[in-house]
């Protein structure tokens, strides 16, 4: 399976946009934006690639859905407890990503990177609706370069929260709770 000739346009504005909106980020090789722009890149291309496929739909639903409820939890806990701060001044960051609190509490009790596997299960239920060749390699590209991102943050983490991140770090897995 390629991608079609017609959808180029669609997959064109989704790298321009995406461009855009890592741009700060892409100027700071190793951050976790960096990482980040490669899988929503890798994930863009799955989409447009499978968008009007209907494979797998019971696990490609419950992995899509469970990816809304991942985004949900994750960022509306960023924004009411990460009390975002000018004071993390990295300009690579985006504003709901400078917090100044860890949040340890709610879904991040269970998992340090819900936001990343919110993109993980949008990426492999991306995947499941037309399992393909293709499709599979982009999806194990999304699943690298997320894992690169997740490091890279960990690495930002504990240089701004030190000791405090590092016990965090050894309560919780990455992804998956009590798992990965």
């Amino acid at each position: 399976m390629s991608l079609p000739i017609a959808d180029l346009p669609l997959f064109a504005a989704g790298t321009a946009a995406l461009l855009w909106f890592s741009r700060k980020s892409l100027r700071k090789y190793g951050s976790h934006g960096f990482y980040r722009f490669f899988a929503w890149e890798a994930i863009l291309a799955l989409c447009v690639l499978h968008r009007q496929e209907t494979g797998s739909q019971i696990v490609s639903e419950s992995l899509l859905q469970l990816s809304l409820v991942l985004l949900a939890l994750s960022y509306t806990a960023l924004v009411l407890r990460g009390r975002a701060s000018a004071e993390r001044g990295d300009g690579s960051f985006y504003a709901w990503e400078r917090t100044t609190t860890l949040i340890t509490r709610g879904i991040y009790r269970l998992i340090r990177h819900p936001m990343y596997a919110s993109l993980l299960a949008l990426n492999w239920g991306m995947f499941f609706r037309a399992m393909s060749p293709a499709g599979f390699v982009l999806a194990l590209l999304a699943t690298y370069f997320l894992q690169r991102t997740a490091i890279a943050d960990e690495q930002e983490c504990l240089a701004y929260f030190g000791d405090d991140y590092r016990d965090y770090m050894k309560r919780t897995r990455r992804f998956i709770p009590f798992v990965y």
